[in-house]
C-alpha cells in the first residue's frame, strides 16, 4: 500500500505542497497522471513529458509486451504497480525492461530484484494505453482470482481455505463495479452462457464486452452469489425474478446500483444499473436543445399550470431532463412535490418521494394524497395507467403545473395514447401544453473528432431519408467523424447528446385533439407550425459537430422500424 513517506522520498516531487503529495497519494497509480496534470495546468500528454524530464526516466508511447509477462512478475504486482515486463532490444540483457504509468518508488526496485534476479530498467507511458493493455492481456479482476494471490501467503492451493476464495470473488466484483464506474457505463450485465460467463457493460448507449480472466465459469455460481448478498436478495431461490439494491462505495464515488435477476437457462442473469449519488443533475441549457426549442420549454415552465410531457423509451433520458425542469423553476415561492421510481438525482428544495410498490403506494395514491400537499408543481415520474393520467390532468386544470413521462415513439403519440387511456379528449386539449420527444445518440469526443469528407450524391440520399431539404448539402463541410484517442477509450465518442422534437399544443393541435385526429394529422399540422422532428434536430446536432451523421442515420432506420411495428 502507497503511503505519503513513499512519494516523499521521490525528491522530483519536492515542489509539491504536503496536501498535494497527500492527494496523489490516495490515488490508484493509473489516476495520478491526470490529477498532476490538473495540480500544473496541463494537458495529460505535457504532464508525462514533465515526469519524464523531473525523474530521468524515458517516454515509451509504442512498446511490445513481453510473451509471457506473468513469467517475469506476478500478475499481482502487474496490477499493483501498473507495470508490464516488455521485450527489450538488448538479448540477454541484465536489466528487466518495464514501462509504468507513474514513477517508480525506490522499494519496487527491490521487489522486481527479489522476484526475478534482474534489476529493472522503467520507462513511462501512457497510464490509458497501459492500463488497456492489462485489462485487454489478463481481463478485469484477473489478479483477484488468480491462485498464486492466495499462495503468496504459504497455502497449497488444497488448503486455502473457503473464507480466502470467498475474499477473492468479493475483490473480483467489486473490480468489475469499479472499472465500469471508471468508463462511465450505465449498466452492467452478467450473463451465463453454456461453458462461460459474459459480462457487458453499457457505455453511451452501447454494450461493450469486457474481457475477463479464462475460465471464470468455475466460478459463475459464487460471483452470482455474492452479487445478491450484496443486494440483500435470496441466495437460494433462484426460479423467479428478484430485485434488490447495492450501496457500493469505492472511496471516491458512491454508487446506489439497482439490482435486477432473471432466470435463465443455465443459470441467473443479473443485471445492474449504476445511479452515481454524487452526479450532478444538467440544467436545461445543458440538456442540449437547441436554442429555439430552449425558449419554448421555458415558456412552458414559466406557466402556473398545465401538462408538460416528457416521452421516449427506456434509456431515452427522460428522467434527467424533467430534474433540469425541476431545477430551473425551483424558487422558495413555489412548493414542488415529486413522486418517482426511483429518485435518481437529488434536488435540494424539492419534496420528493420514493414509489413502494408493496405497502400500495404507486403513482396514482401517491398523486392522490400530494393533491392535499398544497403543491405549485407536481412531477410524477411516469403516467402509466388511466387513474395516474386523469388525477394529473385534473390536477393541472385545477391550477397546478404537472410533469411527467409517457412511454411514445413521438410527440404526437402521447396525445394519441391519452385517448387510448379512455381520457375525455377535451380534457387532454385543455390541460396538456407542450410535448418533448426524445432520444439520445452518441457525442463525438471533443477531443479527436476530425472533418469527413462524403460523396455529395450520398449525402443527398441520405439528407433525404432524413425528411431534410437537399439545400444543406451546402453544409457537408461541416460533418465530422470519430477517430479515437486516450480520452475516450478509442471509441471516438465520449457521452451523449439529446435530440428534442419539441410539439407545442396550438390552437389547430387542440382542435385536432378534440375531434380524435390521428397521429399523423397531429403531427403534419404541427410540422407545418414549426415543429422540428427528431431526424432534423440530429442534422443541427451534426452540423454543430456534436454527433455524427451515421448516428442519426441509425436513428432514422429505427425510427422507421419502430413505425412498422405500430
Amino acid at each position: 500500500m502507497l503511503t505519503n513517506g513513499n512519494l516523499v522520498e521521490q525528491a522530483w516531487l519536492k515542489d509539491l505542497s504536503d496536501e498535494q503529495i497527500d492527494n496523489l497519494a490516495e490515488l490508484p497509480k493509473e489516476d495520478r497522471l491526470r490529477h498532476f496534470a490538473e495540480m500544473h495546468d496541463k494537458e495529460p500528454d505535457e504532464a508525462l513529458t514533465q515526469l519524464s524530464e523531473d525523474c530521468g526516466i524515458p517516454i515509451l508511447v509504442d512498446f511490445e509486451m513481453e510473451d509471457e509477462p506473468t513469467g517475469k512478475i506476478p500478475l499481482r504486482l502487474i496490477n499493483e504497480f501498473q507495470c508490464l515486463p516488455i521485450k527489450s532490444a538488448e538479448e540477454d540483457s541484465a536489466y528487466l525492461e518495464l514501462v509504468t504509468v507513474w514513477p517508480p518508488e525506490p522499494s519496487m526496485d527491490k521487489w522486481v530484484f527479489a522476484i526475478c534476479g534482474k534489476a529493472p530498467r522503467w520507462n513511462l507511458g501512457p497510464p490509458e494505453l497501459i492500463s488497456a493493455t492489462i485489462t485487454q492481456k489478463f481481463g478485469v479482476g484477473a489478479d483477484s482470482l488468480e491462485s498464486s494471490h492466495l499462495d503468496e501467503f504459504g497455502f497449497d492451493e488444497e488448503d486455502i481455505e473457503e473464507e480466502d476464495e470467498n475474499a477473492a470473488i468479493i475483490r473480483f466484483v467489486n473490480e468489475v463495479i469499479h472499472r465500469a464506474i471508471g468508463e462511465r457505463a450505465t449498466d452492467i450485465h452478467f450473463e451465463p452462457l453454456r461453458d462461460d460467463i459474459q459480462i457487458r457493460y453499457r457505455i453511451d448507449g452501447e454494450l461493450v464486452p469486457v474481457r475477463l480472466p479464462d475460465n471464470l465459469v468455475r466460478v459463475q455460481d459464487a460471483i452470482i452469489s455474492r452479487l445478491k448478498i450484496m443486494a440483500k436478495l435470496n441466495i437460494s431461490e433462484k426460479r423467479r425474478p428478484q430485485d434488490g439494491r447495492i450501496t457500493f462505495n469505492d472511496g471516491k464515488t458512491e454508487m446506489d446500483i439497482r439490482v435486477s435477476t432473471f432466470p435463465t437457462m443455465y443459470a441467473e442473469s443479473i443485471s445492474l444499473r449504476l445511479l452515481n449519488e454524487k452526479s450532478q443533475p444538467l440544467s436545461v441549457r445543458e440538456l442540449g436543445l437547441l436554442p429555439d426549442d430552449e425558449d419554448k420549454v421555458n415558456q412552458a415552465l414559466a406557466r402556473p399550470h398545465g401538462i408538460i410531457l416528457v416521452t421516449g423509451p427506456t434509456g431515452a433520458g427522460k428522467s434527467t431532463s424533467l430534474t433540469a425542469f425541476l431545477r430551473k423553476i425551483n424558487h422558495p415561492e413555489r412548493r414542488i412535490i415529486t413522486v418517482e421510481d426511483p429518485i435518481e438525482y437529488e434536488v435540494t428544495g424539492v419534496n420528493q418521494t420514493q414509489i413502494h410498490h408493496e405497502i400500495g403506494l404507486d403513482f396514482a395514491a401517491a398523486l392522490r394524497h400530494i393533491l392535499r400537499q398544497d403543491p405549485d408543481v407536481i412531477m410524477v415520474g411516469e403516467i402509466r395507467d388511466r387513474e395516474t393520467a386523469d388525477i394529473g390532468i385534473r390536477a393541472s386544470l385545477t391550477g397546478h403545473l404537472v410533469l411527467s413521462t409517457l412511454h411514445t415513439n413521438d410527440a404526437p403519440g402521447a396525445l394519441t395514447r391519452l385517448i387510448d387511456m379512455d381520457i375525455e379528449p377535451f380534457l387532454i386539449a385543455s390541460s396538456v401544453e407542450m410535448i418533448i420527444a426524445q432520444r439520445l445518440v452518441r457525442r463525438l469526443c471533443a477531443h479527436c473528432a476530425e472533418p469527413v469528407e462524403l460523396n455529395e450524391d450520398l449525402l443527398r440520399s441520405q439528407l433525404l431519408s432524413l425528411g431534410i431539404d437537399i439545400s444543406e448539402v451546402s453544409n457537408a463541410h461541416l460533418i465530422r467523424k470519430p477517430a479515437g484517442c486516450d480520452r475516450c477509450g478509442g471509441r471516438g465518442y465520449r457521452g451523449r447528446v439529446g435530440i428534442f422534437e419539441v410539439l407545442v399544443v396550438s390552437e389547430e393541435v387542440h382542435g385536432l385533439i378534440v375531434e380524435k385526429a390521428s397521429a399523423r394529422i397531429i403531427r403534419e399540422t404541427a410540422l407545418a407550425q414549426g415543429m422540428r422532428s427528431l431526424q432534423k434536430c440530429g442534422w443541427e446536432q451534426v452540423k454543430r459537430g456534436l454527433t455524427s451523421l451515421p448516428d442519426i442515420m441509425r436513428y432514422a432506420e429505427m425510427a422507421e422500424e419502430e413505425e412498422n411495428i405500430d
